[in-house]
């Protein structure tokens, strides 16, 4: 009796299960990560340095995604700025309409990328009702909203980016871009072509200072920060490409997750919200070792 009771004294105490979004998420095993294509990752780097990185989404806006990928494999963001940044909405970057060559291939006009076709598309239900959509929730790692006609968008939530257009029917190319960095404008949804979204270096642009013009631009012959290049992932050495991996929203950890998002219950919460917004939701994204 005394070696059992000796034994179940040095018996280490049984780990505590996740209850927090953050625990959830560094528990969930690799079977439920999906990794994104190099192709997929825009670098962004800063004069003075600094680096923000986005994925795309040609899944969503294919034309767009491939201008982007061009433009970016020519060079043609060195020497560009942020110029505009506006408070609670969102950073604009390029060469602000600046009459510059186009490479070879881009489609100066794309077509309306605002919404696409639901088909190919397996979408994991927020399960909470939405103010913008009949329907909300998550495919392919992003998040999603389908409208009564069926049609489906990617929505703008933080750090999602979009492409700069002037009035319609104008689209923009992709040589103007935004992420928002504050407030959701959902009110954008289904009018403006979303082309992917920020998984690191987002500070680099809401901590900027905002621009003291209309909309948050800044004075003429200033902007918020230089970029000294911008590059596709893929086209980095293999020792100096960064890698990423999304939580997929079919596995179990991702529910778990998205319950928890809904309904805290860790001993900082005395009482639970029993619902939660798509933009509150984010798709937990985490830095690799490069492969």
């Amino acid at each position: 009796m005394l070696s059992l009771a000796l034994a179940l004294a040095a018996a280490p105490a049984p780990a505590k299960p996740p209850r927090t979004p953050p625990e959830i998420v560094a528990a969930a095993p690799a079977s439920a990560w999906r990794a994104i294509p190099a192709d997929d990752l825009l670098v962004i780097d800063y004069e003075g340095g600094g680096r923000t990185i986005v994925q795309l989404a040609p899944g969503f806006a294919p034309v767009h995604v491939a201008n982007i990928r061009r433009l970016a494999n020519s060079g043609y963001w060195t020497g560009s700025a942020i110029y505009r940044v506006q408070d609670n909405y969102v950073a604009q970057w390029g060469t602000n309409d600046a009459k510059k060559t186009l490479p070879p291939g881009i489609v100066a006009k794309p077509p309306a990328e605002y919404v696409r076709s639901p088909r190919g598309l397996v979408i994991r239900p927020l399960g909470f009702a939405d103010a913008y959509a009949a329907r909300v929730g998550f495919a392919g790692g992003w998040p999603v909203a389908r409208y009564k006609d069926g049609s489906v968008s990617l929505t703008h939530c933080y750090g999602m980016v979009g492409v700069g257009r002037d009035l319609s029917p104008d689209t923009g190319m992709g040589g103007e871009l935004y992420a928002v960095i504050g407030q959701a404008p959902r009110q954008l949804d289904r009018n403006i072509a979303l082309v992917g979204r920020v998984i690191e270096g987002i500070e680099q642009m809401s901590a900027l200072p905002r621009g003291t013009e209309a909309l948050g631009f800044y004075k003429e012959g200033s902007v918020a920060k230089k970029i000294a290049q911008v590059r596709l992932a893929s086209a980095l050495p293999g020792s100096e490409r960064p890698a990423f991996e999304y939580l997929t929203e079919t596995s179990p950890a991702f529910a778990a997750y998205l319950d928890r998002r809904a309904n805290r219950d860790d001993d900082f919460y005395r009482v639970k919200a029993g619902g939660v917004d798509l933009c509150n939701a984010p798709i937990p994204v985490r830095r690799v070792p490069a492969r």
